[in-house]
């Protein structure tokens, strides 16, 4: 799936897509399960094994309200090897008087029903913030959740680790070179407080692939920077972020690692698609394109500010090709910009040329907008940089949802 030109990799030969996926990549298991967290009764605690420990690296959050659980998983990660990572959603444990003992109590339980030392257990909570975890319910659970590992359970882990998302969020890819071939996979939740920084949301990743923990961060620094780094929902960043990539090493002729950097930067491009296109209320996925910038980053600056910005999402909601709404949002950018070099166009038509309105058909236009994934093409005029930022229409169910979260 490529959702829309420049996201992603552009090379997507010799990738192949598998179903099944965190544990579509041999030495993975994986189960989930219900522990009563959710008032809704849904799983709510997921866990994904490592046969034996794996390499490993860890992204979090920038947020400086941060959970316990991004303090832990990065300590734990800190030397290069992990066996397990845990995921109970429903509950944050963030901003609550025991989160750091309760964090540290579902690593040790999990190390226990395992079977492995606590230091190599990674621990993601997500869910409403400020509220203490029931964390008797998880240790209790434990056990006879690492009981139901299976080779074939991420999709449950999958499950497990949901919100408010209205489906589970997996993808994997055989991905084959001159050299060898391994698989790359990998599960995400999140749907709301969507804005990222290093990423938002809980991502696991899985690879067969051998490789130092060391490249192993610098390919996941990298697939994160243009997928998760790009995607916004709320403008809001998450107090529980984290991106954790696991490699089991069990590929005995894995392909070059700029095959298997290419691989995982397809892998978190297309869960970061569905990331955008689960959120919450949305109705259309927006791909704000910059072009013409004097630096990648600049280019990224412009796509954000506009994708972040509530009249353009608003706009977006109504299919309407409010371009002056555009072009308010680039001059906040923080970038240096000549307004009268500036073009638009709004679902492949232009709407803006050189800063003024252009000729256009504005019910054709409209219309365009409409498609469920539409493009903002935005040219600057300044250098030959681009970035691509999606985002996802402001809706009244937008508002409704979040206006009664806790109540």
């Amino acid at each position: 799936m490529i959702p829309f030109p420049g996201w992603g990799p552009s090379d997507r030969s010799g990738l192949t897509a598998v179903e099944g996926g965190v544990t579509a990549v041999p030495g993975f298991r994986a189960a989930g399960t219900v522990t009563g967290v959710k008032a809704s009764g849904k799983p709510d605690l997921g866990l994904l094994v490592a046969d034996q420990p794996a390499a490993v690296a860890v992204l979090t959050t920038t947020n400086q309200v941060k959970a316990s659980a991004c303090t832990l998983s990065e300590r734990h990660a800190s030397d290069g090897r992990a066996r397990a990572v845990v995921i109970n959603s429903g509950n944050a444990n963030v901003c609550t008087p025991d989160g750091e003992v309760h964090t540290a109590r579902i690593a040790e339980a999990t190390a226990a029903a395992i079977g492995s030392a606590t230091t190599d257990v990674l621990v993601m909570s997500t869910g409403i913030i400020g509220v203490p975890l029931p964390i008797e319910r998880i240790e209790a659970a434990l056990p006879g959740l690492a009981s139901t590992l299976t080779a074939d359970g991420g999709p449950a882990a999958a499950e497990a680790m949901l919100t408010t998302d209205t489906r589970t969020k997996q993808v994997g890819f055989q991905v084959t070179d001159d050299q060898g071939s391994c698989t790359v996979a990998g599960m995400a939740k999140g749907v709301g407080m969507i804005e990222p920084t290093m990423a938002t949301l809980l991502v696991v990743l899985t690879t067969d692939a051998p490789v130092h923990p060391q490249i192993l961060r610098s390919l996941l620094q990298r697939a994160t920077d243009t997928s998760f780094n790009r995607i916004s929902v709320d403008g809001d960043r998450s107090t529980s972020d984290t991106i954790a990539v696991l490699a089991s090493g069990l590929a005995t002729s894995p392909p070059g690692v700029e095959t298997l950097g290419r691989a995982l930067q397809a892998v978190c491009a297309d869960l970061a698609h569905q990331v955008v296109a689960d959120g919450e209320g949305a109705t259309r996925v927006a791909a704000i394109t910059v072009r013409g910038a004097a630096t990648e980053d600049d280019a990224a600056a412009l796509a954000r500010a506009v994708a972040t910005s509530l009249l353009v999402r608003a706009a977006i909601h109504g299919a309407d090709p409010n371009w002056g709404r555009i072009l308010m949002a680039l001059g906040n950018a923080g970038v240096d910009l000549d307004p009268r070099r500036v073009s638009v166009t709004c679902g492949g038509i232009t709407v803006c040329r050189f800063g003024v309105a252009a000729s256009f058909d504005r019910g054709q236009a409209s219309h365009a907008m409409s498609r469920p994934e539409i493009e903002v093409g935005i040219d600057v005029g300044s250098g030959r940089s681009s970035a691509t930022v999606l985002t996802c229409d402001l809706t009244p169910e937008y508002v409704r949802f979040n206006s009664q979260y806790t109540t």
